[in-house]
């Protein structure tokens, strides 16, 4: 089950022009393309009649003509052509998903219709500060239920042994986890003191010696999860006090659409506070990710089919305190929503 009544990221602003663009969300399958006044449409990808695909027909400026028998419809969802009888079927409607752009990406809403809140997409700190980096993203299909990718985001530890050449660096074994739930999600971090810098992060860092390091794993329903990542000289770290003006300030904003039972597609962008017009830098930060990402995948496709064939019993760590809660959060606007 999921929670509908939400935002999801479906594919980046970029990549919708006027074509069509066919995406499964949450088991439902979506088409979307650029209408002429630059705004973005999403119907249901099946027309009505026999349910093909209508990304398998042809985008007639702003109609979408089904591939079958070439019925038309504008991006309200009503048929307004039914090429081989005189009357239009008044039942021959398709769905309308509301949709938005904002920081990059095609945002669209899975519920009703009718609670559709643009307000309510979330919002990317400084994104238009001209002084922060910005990485290019990417995108990942990932074979596993999209609970097992925010798991691992909310699970600092994991960096020790699946990032072993990037994200990993001492101190994480004896520093405790601090956990933080609201309403709409959990934060697990800590700071670690005095140690070396993580391979990954080393050539970015504007200061010499060891640092104090943030980890923050932070994760918002449905699937938005942010890692913060901060390194300032070390003994200037801490939760209290103003930052270091040398510290280095690095946050991944990684957004998991479910594509349903097994299937998640991930997006994610990097947001760091230095070398805004560094190219070579940015596509080193997004190379980097990339490399990391596709090694959680390796991990988390191995655990989908462990958790959905196993035939013992599994156990939780104390490091799994962050996700359960976060599932528990989620479970409860599930189970919410279902009852109105």
């Amino acid at each position: 089950m999921f929670l509908k009544n939400c935002w999801y990221v479906a594919g980046w602003s970029r990549d919708i022009g006027q074509g069509l663009v066919a995406r499964t969300i949450l088991n439902e399958n979506i088409v979307m393309y650029r209408q002429s006044n630059g705004s973005v449409a999403v119907l249901e990808d099946a027309c009505p009649h026999r349910k093909l695909p209508l990304s398998k027909g042809r985008l007639l400026g702003d109609i979408v003509e089904c591939g079958y028998h070439g019925l038309q419809f504008d991006c309200s969802g009503n048929c307004i052509l039914a090429p081989t009888q005189q009357r239009i079927p008044p039942t021959a409607k398709v769905r309308v998903y509301p949709a938005a752009e904002k920081c990059g990406f095609v945002w669209v809403w899975m519920g009703a219709a009718d609670k559709a809140d643009e307000s309510e997409i979330f919002d990317i700190n400084d994104y238009d500060n001209p002084t922060w980096g910005l990485t290019e993203g990417g995108t990942l299909e990932i074979g596993c239920h999209y609970l097992w990718v925010t798991d691992n985001l909310l699970d600092p530890s994991h960096v020790a042994w699946v990032h072993r050449t990037s994200f990993a660096a001492p101190g994480t074994d004896g520093t405790p986890l601090k956990v933080e739930a609201f309403d709409d999600g959990v934060v697990v971090s800590r700071w670690i003191s005095d140690q070396s810098l993580p391979p990954y992060y080393a050539p970015l860092v504007q200061f010499d010696g060891n640092c104090d390091r943030l980890q923050h794993y932070e994760v918002r329903t449905p699937s938005t999860c942010i890692n913060r990542s901060i390194f300032t000289p070390s003994g200037t770290g801490g939760d209290a006090g103003q930052l270091d003006e040398r510290a280095y300030v690095m946050v991944s904003y990684n957004f998991m659409t479910p594509i349903d039972e097994d299937r998640t597609t991930y997006y994610w962008v990097q947001h760091y506070n230095t070398n805004p017009d560094d190219e070579a830098i940015a596509k080193q930060l997004n190379e980097g990710a990339i490399m990391a990402f596709n090694e959680d995948r390796e991990i988390l496709e191995a655990v989908h089919i462990g958790m959905t064939q196993k035939t013992t019993s599994n156990l939780n760590l104390g490091l799994d305190a962050g996700s359960m809660r976060y599932r528990n959060i989620l479970d409860k606007a599930i189970a919410a929503e279902q009852l109105e």
